[in-house]
């Protein structure tokens, strides 16, 4: 029940920081080369959004698989090495997290106690980037998941993008349309 409320809440939080930050940006190119102005605060606008949507796009990456990694080594271990060592790295991912979520804690709270805003936005800059620690929590949730997963025996480790894989799907793909409208002439 949790787990599909973060789910639900995740995908709802991506679409809207990408439909806000394509409007945006659609605006502002529209302001400033068809009307030769644009708002001050616009480029930071965009930042932010686009900030925001990548630490949560991390941790969605992270529950669908489409992370790109180096697992050579790993599938060419038996099954119980190769969650011994998916575990390990879990367990090293978990530690940065660990780290970063400390390093937003305190700096969030230094920038909330001195009061800073955004530059060119009144907006708190201590809210603005708590995306910092929003992003790693939810990172670390998702990396707790595939622990538990794998202890569980329902996942050997990560689940990464093959893009070989998929390189030769999109070149078989390409030469069977090449092929047939070669065929038609």
């Amino acid at each position: 029940m949790l787990n599909r409320i973060i789910n639900s809440f995740e995908e709802a939080v991506i679409c809207i920081l990408l439909a806000a930050m394509t409007l945006e940006v659609f605006i502002e190119v529209v302001m400033r080369y068809g009307f030769g102005t644009g708002v001050m605060w616009g480029e930071e606008l965009a930042l932010l959004l686009s900030a925001w949507m990548v630490l949560f796009g991390a941790s969605y990456g992270l529950k669908v698989g489409s992370h790109i990694g180096v697992d050579a080594l790993v599938k060419i271990l038996p099954t119980k090495a190769r969650k011994v060592v998916s575990a390990i790295a879990i367990c090293a991912c978990l530690f940065y997290c660990a780290l970063f979520i400390e390093g937003a804690w305190v700096y969030l709270a230094k920038v909330r106690s001195i009061g800073l805003e955004l530059e060119d936005m009144p907006i708190p800059k201590w809210i603005a980037h708590s995306i910092l620690l929003i992003g790693m929590v939810m990172i670390a949730w998702r990396l707790l998941e595939l622990l538990w997963g794998v202890f569980t025996g329902k996942s050997e480790g990560f689940t990464l993008t093959d893009e070989a894989k998929e390189s030769m799907h999109l070149a078989e793909e390409t030469a069977k349309i090449a092929g047939a409208g070669g065929d038609s002439k």
